[in-house]
């Protein structure tokens, strides 16, 4: 029998779970979508991010961040523009962008990030 649950492959993220899921990720790079619900781009950004998850799915961990509810990271990284886009390993900014952008262009961000990763953290395996 088929299940029709759906894996959520971009979890939130908050202030409060910041620490374990973004900073204390050893393994892989993580990417960040830094949003808020009343944001139209960040609204279009989304579905983007679900495709990037998809695609880079095992490479890459993938969570957002609602800029509103999460004072204290997102002036910790000084996010004033939304949405910002941002690539983190071992708990350091390695690249971000802001604005929203086709899937070529976040596709790009994502591979030059990779670029600035241990080759090991993103080996295909």
């Amino acid at each position: 029998m088929e299940s029709n649950t759906k894996v959520q492959l971009v979890n939130e993220v908050t202030d409060a779970t910041w620490d374990s899921v973004v900073a204390g990720e050893e393994n892989v790079p993580v990417f960040v979508d830094f949003w808020a619900p009343w944001c139209g781009p960040c609204r279009m950004v989304g579905p983007v991010v679900e495709q990037l998850a998809t695609e880079y799915d095992g490479r890459m961990k993938f969570v957002k961040l609602n800029t509103d509810e999460n004072p204290v990271i997102s002036s910790q990284f000084g996010i004033r523009s939304i949405p910002t886009l941002a690539l983190f390993y071992k708990g350091e900014a390695i690249n971000a962008m802001k604005g929203a952008g086709p899937l070529g262009h976040m596709k790009q961000f994502v591979d030059a990030s990779f670029d600035k990763v241990p080759e090991a953290a993103v080996a295909v395996g």
